[in-house]
């Protein structure tokens, strides 16, 4: 695919806004409240944008494009939908989340279950986060050399570069206006991009005519035990993961926290369409034998929609696609090394290394974190070491399989207890490490496609017998004063 320097230009006057952007928001930075909660004071406008941008990343773009295109037709959305679903199931949850006033989730089950809970907590949500940073960084990287004609290596500087920066200046609120910057482009850049590449096939007859009857079930590649799954799953890792719930605890209150849910799972729910028409319509291309396989043989079915976008689109509008799609993966990077500075300065740091730190000294730590991180995220990448990647991904199903009930019903059980949390964890673990490496899968003659379902049943059996019998020596639901 060769490379349009009216493109590159956007693209590049893109990267250089988000630096821009994380320029200005230091200058809002004044205490570790402003740098790893944005001060609490996010709207629901912003609160939507943000959590839409930290989870509609590669795999929601091209992705789907993708599966739209070779296996799922229409069903193709469900990758996005249930998203949404996720953000409406915790709507309901929003308001205690921003209640517990609490900047990691860490602190959440240090504060509520004792020091030994903190820890191991800390522990098991910071070493997931290196590694979604270097996925999401190899994930940008592809896109843009790709979409460029850049050296992968080239590229991989420039995202982690770009990323690392404009992240370490500003802090969460450098982070949630790249955010919104970001979803707005991938959601406006698909929606303007669409009616380009139906004029391509010829219209919607066209398109419709040139694909088999079955693109247009819903249920083609997903079942509903699928989708059940899939909103499972997003429910305990948007729960438990600092770069989700990070953004619940920086709202304004409770009400805003549940309005910015509401808010992205419509987001999510306009755009899951949008990628995935786009995807059939490069089938109908295809079908049609305006493309055909030599099309993506350099770059693979994944980039059928950038093939698509140089084919169909005036270069301004390909570049704000371009750079759209760039930042959906970026947007979620920002959010991984934010979260990974804020655990190890907020959770490790300070409560293990030097009790006695300032505000002002773990801010630091946090900033130098994120420095180090980015960097070792970047190395990853420029290696392309996908066996750490996938270790470091895997511990991603970890932390929610066995973190997801002691948080939740903590806010709302008097007799949730550390004995329960520290069960939980474990039987999350053993169940998640047994089907994801020993039984593929297999569990009483069952096969589990997401291990998490299974992990999780596994882990509130555990929280709740241990709860029962070794319950709390004091009932309540109230966070401990911090040290």
């Amino acid at each position: 695919m060769q490379s349009n320097i009216i493109v590159t230009a956007v693209v590049v006057i893109y990267l250089l806004v988000m630096l821009l952007i994380g320029y200005l928001s230091s200058k809002k930075i004044e205490s570790n409240t402003d740098f790893v909660v944005a001060g609490r004071r996010l709207g629901p406008f912003l609160m939507a944008g943000t959590l839409a941008a930290t989870e509609i990343g590669g795999g929601s773009s091209l992705g789907v494009v993708q599966q739209g295109m070779e296996s799922h037709g229409l069903s193709a959305a469900w990758y996005i939908i249930t998203m949404g679903f996720a953000f409406v199931i915790l709507t309901f949850l929003a308001p205690k989340f921003r209640a517990a006033m609490v900047k990691t989730v860490p602190e959440y089950f240090r504060r509520r279950y004792g020091k030994p809970s903190g820890i191991i907590t800390s522990l098991i949500m910071f070493v997931p986060l290196i590694g979604l940073t270097a996925g999401q960084f190899i994930a940008s990287s592809v896109i843009l050399s790709t979409m460029l004609n850049l050296n992968y290596k080239t590229a991989v500087l420039i995202v982690g570069v770009v990323v690392t920066i404009y992240a370490i200046m500003g802090g969460l609120w450098s982070v949630t206006l790249t955010d919104f910057v970001q979803v707005f482009l991938i959601v406006i850049g698909m929606i303007i991009a669409l009616p380009f590449g139906m004029n391509l096939a010829g219209g919607w007859d066209n398109v419709v005519a040139n694909v088999p009857a079955e693109t247009f079930d819903m249920f083609k590649g997903y079942n509903v035990m699928d989708v059940i799954s899939l909103t499972i799953m997003y429910v305990a890792t948007f729960t438990v993961g600092q770069e989700a719930v990070s953004r619940y605890y920086a709202a304004r209150d409770g009400k805003a926290a549940r309005q910015g849910s509401v808010l992205a799972a419509i987001v999510n729910f306009i755009y899951a369409f949008f990628p995935t028409l786009m995807g059939i319509i490069v089938l109908a291309l295809i079908n049609m034998g305006k493309f055909n396989a030599a099309d993506f043989q350099d770059v693979g079915a994944r980039y059928a929609l950038p093939v698509l976008a140089m084919e169909a689109m005036p270069a301004i509008i390909c570049g704000l696609l371009f750079a759209g799609i760039v930042s959906a993966t970026m947007s979620s990077a920002d959010s991984d090394l934010l979260g990974a500075g804020s655990i190890f300065a907020n959770d490790i740091y300070k409560i293990v290394i030097k009790p006695s730190a300032s505000d002002k000294e773990i801010m630091v730590v946090t900033r130098v974190t994120m420095a180090a991180v980015g960097v070792f995220a970047t190395l990853i990448a420029l290696f392309n070491t996908s066996s750490i990647v996938t270790i470091l991904m895997f511990a991603f199903t970890l932390r929610a399989a066995g973190s997801f009930f002691p948080y939740v019903l903590g806010h709302y059980w008097k007799g949730a207890s550390q004995a329960g949390t520290m069960a939980s964890l474990i039987a999350g673990t053993i169940v998640v490490v047994y089907l994801e490496h020993v039984s593929k899968g297999n569990l009483f003659g069952l096969h589990f496609n997401q291990p998490i379902v299974p992990g999780l049943v596994a882990a509130l059996i555990a929280f709740l017998i241990f709860s029962l019998v070794m319950p709390p020596k004091k009932q309540t639901t109230e966070l401990a004063p911090e040290e």
